[in-house]
């Protein structure tokens, strides 16, 4: 069974990178982090959830995301790599912030390692 826990040091971290790399169509508070603990996946170290526009309506919400990091991968990578996930996931946000996401067509190694080094810049 899989445990969801608030990950506040990656809210943290989000938040940063957003502010760092100018990402202003984020909005950073209906971005949750959260940490899952007990995955079977097998490669598969973060997850970008979208809360889809007809769920927004039946709710009455705003668009939300959810940064999903799995503790068993994530946690055991070095900060610059943590960041370069981060980076991943948020690059699925479309600028329209409306519950869409973009794909990995857009979400490439190659774009993650530019954005990874304005970050550091």
């Amino acid at each position: 069974m899989i445990n969801y826990l608030e990950a506040d040091d990656v809210r943290r971290d989000v938040h940063v990178i957003v502010d760092k790399l100018g990402m202003e169509h984020i909005d950073k508070e209906n971005v949750f982090c959260f940490r899952s603990i007990g995955s079977r996946s097998r490669r598969t170290i973060a997850r970008c959830w979208a809360l889809p526009r007809v769920w927004q309506q039946a709710l009455g919400r705003r668009a939300g995301y959810v940064i999903e990091v799995i503790s068993e991968r994530y946690d055991r990578l070095s900060r610059e790599n943590q960041q370069k996930v981060l980076i991943h996931e948020l690059l699925h946000i479309p600028k329209a912030f409306g519950g869409g996401m973009k794909g990995h067509g857009y979400v490439s190694r190659k774009r993650v390692e530019v954005m990874f080094s304005l970050l550091k810049e």
